[in-house]
């Protein structure tokens, strides 16, 4: 009995997740729907046009068969009347080829205008998405999501116009001309059908989950190997080619096995339809052929017949392919979906500050943060910087220093405590205004597809032509930039292709300074600088610091002497502050830091 209750369960949780599958495909068809109905004046023509082409084709069948009937007989041809049946068929066909034409061309704009503005919705809340949730999704995945799922998504989307529509049409035109002419014929057809809709269901059904799978396995390929990619010096410089070429093979192979299951069953459609339409080929010749005998049909009408049934089965194989197609594009299109619907990060309350000019106080009180609950990263941190000071933040890695920088810059909320500029709580200005106050120069370098103007200017575009200049020499690039081989109108990837670290570090060090911001955050800015560059550096950013409250993080403590305070942090907490000379003199844990960057005797 408890073996029957099991089972019994196990049956009806399969059910429940069956009903919730094909509620969501419902839904997920809504959604694509909403998205085409602004283009319904030109969905209406197209379909029109189906129209008139599958009245017209099917006319020409007809009218195949009127001039069979033409032919009574050896040397009894009547060619007047074939004559103008000719002309009828042949001005028919320029009817269908002219409204087919236009058919695809209205399809195919409506198609693509559909994923420009699914692609473009999905890239705009891209832009707003909290950083939680960038951090925590591949971007291979999301790309693949952008890319691959919304092209298969076309792809099945322009089979549905152009087939799937216009197969149903034609299947109840055929229909309409059957019963006209017989209805014991047609008939024979109707019985038959419903072996064809039961193919067609019963592979639609199966081929929904099987191609969300192969989409998702997709995503996660795209993501491995866009991280192996870029990593690829890494992983030969450890001997891991074998290690990443496995972990590859993995993807590979799970991909290959989901991608079979899915084409096995979109593969069977063709025969198992194909059986069907001879089937009905076969009753349609059977009974059409007795007809003929009793004299009840004529040849011209049997023929007539024999192609409405060819022309009758001829889109049951369309429609189970474009079936199978189209859950692959429903599926695809849930996945863009989940990434248009992905919750943006808390909007700016609608009375936020915008646009001001920030004196550059800033103020910590008791801030509390954690990315995983239970797991504090910042543990009541508290901290006050005038306008024009310079803060400097030095600790072990994972001490939750880069993490200070992410609240100040609101790209996460404090868990508890609060953040201010000015006397004003960060949450109460907008985001935009709030980051335009900062200057930020990280460890990542960051260079976008473009000039090396257009990379200078990217923060400051109404900058003049004198004022980039003058940054770039500030930045010590200008010299670099003058040996490029255009210049200023260089154009340079987002990979900095023909750039060393140190030059793309430089780049970046003078766009901020082309954006004179009245607060500063630095963080390694010059890691990947050598030790001549960096004292130029460092007098350029002396210069920039001036008058500008500046956050600074170091590992190289030789760098942060000069700061006016240096906030000491270990295990999420502010365990030391106050000027170099002062903190060594301590003997505490900041002399452990600076002392163990001549002497191998602390790790960090």
């Amino acid at each position: 009995m408890q073996i029957f209750k099991q089972g019994l369960s196990r049956k009806r949780a399969e059910k429940d997740s069956q009903q919730e599958k094909r509620f969501q495909q419902l839904i997920t068809i809504r959604r694509v729907w909403r998205y085409i109905h602004t283009y319904r004046a030109r969905v209406l023509v197209a379909l029109g046009m189906a129209v008139i082409n599958v009245v017209t084709t099917l006319y020409v069948l007809k009218a195949i068969g009127d001039a069979v009937d033409c032919i009574v007989g050896p040397g009894a041809v009547d060619f007047v009347a074939l004559i103008m049946v000719l002309k009828r068929i042949g001005f028919s066909i320029v009817i269908a080829s002219a409204a087919q034409w236009t058919m695809n061309l209205l399809n195919n704009k409506v198609v693509y205008q559909v994923i420009n503005d699914i692609r473009r919705d999905a890239f705009e809340n891209i832009q707003h998405l909290p950083f939680s949730y960038i951090d925590g999704h591949a971007y291979g995945d999301v790309v693949s999501r952008m890319i691959a799922d919304v092209d298969l998504l076309a792809d099945g989307l322009l089979m549905g116009f152009t087939q799937f529509f216009t197969g149903i049409l034609t299947i109840v035109v055929t229909l309409f001309f059957m019963f006209r002419e017989s209805v014991i014929i047609a008939m024979v057809v109707v019985v038959l059908t419903p072996v064809s809709i039961f193919v067609a269901r019963y592979i639609a059904g199966k081929t929904y989950h099987l191609f969300k799978t192969q989409s998702q396995i997709r995503g996660e390929q795209t993501g491995l190997i866009e991280e192996m990619v870029g990593s690829q010096k890494v992983v030969q410089a450890f001997g891991k080619e074998a290690d990443a070429a496995a972990q590859f093979e993995a993807v590979n192979r799970r991909l290959e096995t989901a991608s079979v299951n899915a084409i096995f069953y979109s593969a069977i459609t063709h025969p198992a339809t194909r059986f069907v339409n001879g089937l009905v080929y076969a009753g349609v010749g059977i009974v059409g052929a007795i007809s003929v005998v009793n004299g009840t049909l004529t040849v011209g009408i049997l023929t007539g017949f024999l192609n409405y049934a060819r022309q009758y089965t001829k889109p049951f194989n369309e429609i189970s392919g474009v079936v199978t197609e189209l859950q692959n594009a429903i599926a695809c299109a849930a996945r863009v979906f989940e990434l248009v619907d992905a919750e943006r990060e808390v909007p700016d309350a609608e009375d936020a500050i915008a646009d001001r000019a920030p004196r550059g106080d800033v103020a910590l009180d008791k801030v509390c943060f954690s990315y995983e609950a239970g797991i504090p990263i910042l543990k009541g941190i508290s901290l006050r910087a005038s306008a024009g000071q310079k803060i400097a933040v030095v600790g072990p890695t994972g001490c939750g220093k880069t993490t200070l920088i992410n609240l100040l810059m609101r790209f996460y909320d404090a868990d508890s405590g609060s953040i201010s500029v000015d006397g004003i709580d960060i949450k109460q200005m907008t985001r935009a205004g709030l980051r335009g106050g900062y200057g930020m120069v990280l460890q990542d370098t960051w260079l976008k597809t473009g000039t090396v103007r257009e990379n200078l200017c990217f923060g400051n575009p109404g900058a003049t032509e004198a004022e980039m200049i003058e940054a770039a020499k500030r930045a010590r690039v200008h010299k670099v930039i003058l040996r490029m081989p255009n210049g200023y109108d260089t154009m340079v990837s987002d990979s900095g292709e023909g750039l060393s670290q140190g030059e793309k570090q430089l780049i970046c060090i003078a766009r901020v300074m082309l954006t004179k911001p009245k607060m500063l955050i630095l963080d390694e800015a010059t890691s990947s600088i050598d030790t001549h560059t960096e004292l130029a550096i460092q007098e350029a950013f002396l210069e920039l610091m001036e008058g500008r409250t500046s956050f600074i993080i170091a590992h190289r403590l030789s760098t942060i002497q000069n700061a006016d305070e240096i906030l000491v942090m270990n295990a999420g907490e502010i365990v030391e502050r106050g000027r170099h000379d002062a903190l060594l003199a301590q003997g505490g844990f900041y002399y452990k830091l600076y002392t163990s960057q001549f002497a191998g005797d602390f790790v960090m």
